[in-house]
């Protein structure tokens, strides 16, 4: 079988301008049970997913885990309000490159504006930044992809190999350039949240000697 790898890039270009992501606007301005949440959650970001027709988006299970890591508050008389759906959203596009302990530090910020009103500083107000931001990255997504993808057509050019075997070492040749850019990236937001962990800490521990000495004196 001939690989037409330009037929997959643009396949995959076209399943990035029609990812389904969630706008403030689109979100229920009424709180949901579970079964609701859920079901929400699964129309909307079924597109997201590698196999739409068995992976799940989220589960009774998943939302239990995410409370008892303390990532999401607990359920106001058994219903889901606004707020919980932004955390679960966030948490839902994270938990796919971040472990659960650098979830939790990086929402840690949003959990404090938890069903606080305030509509200048809100998670609708965050959430609704973070949107803005995602529609204008996509448009330089797209263009580095288009930019790697004809690197990769450079390399084995010259390679006493088949056609075949050279479009299946131009695809590796791609995806390695998109996994390193994977990494670096990941790397980066490990390290920039093992600061913030090390900031509190300090500053915790600035705290408690600033207690002890007035409690001294």
């Amino acid at each position: 079988m001939t690989i037409d790898n330009d037929d997959l890039l643009n396949s995959v270009m076209a399943s990035l301008g029609r990812i389904d992501t969630i706008s403030l606007s689109d979100m229920p301005n009424i709180d949901l049970y579970m079964d609701q949440l859920t079901t929400f959650m699964d129309e909307r970001l079924k597109k997201t997913t590698r196999y739409p027709d068995t992976d799940k988006i989220l589960t009774k299970t998943m939302i239990n885990n995410y409370a008892k890591n303390n990532l999401l508050p607990p359920p106001v008389r058994k219903k889901y309000s606004k707020d919980h759906l932004i955390l679960l959203i966030f948490i839902y596009y994270y938990k796919s490159i971040l472990s659960i302990n650098d979830i939790q530090t990086l929402i840690e910020p949003l959990k404090e504006r938890f069903h606080i009103s305030d509509d200048e500083f809100n998670l609708s107000k965050i959430y609704e930044t973070t949107y803005e931001l995602q529609n204008e990255e996509l448009e330089p997504v797209m263009e580095d992809l288009k930019k790697k993808y004809a690197r990769s057509l450079e390399t084995y050019e010259d390679a006493d190999i088949s056609e075949e075997e050279r479009k299946r070492m131009q695809m590796f040749s791609f995806i390695t350039l998109l996994s390193y850019d994977v990494y670096v990236k990941k790397l980066l937001i490990e390290k920039i949240l093992d600061n913030v962990v090390l900031d509190e800490k300090e500053n915790g521990s600035k705290k408690d000697k600033a207690k002890d000495k007035k409690n001294k004196k």
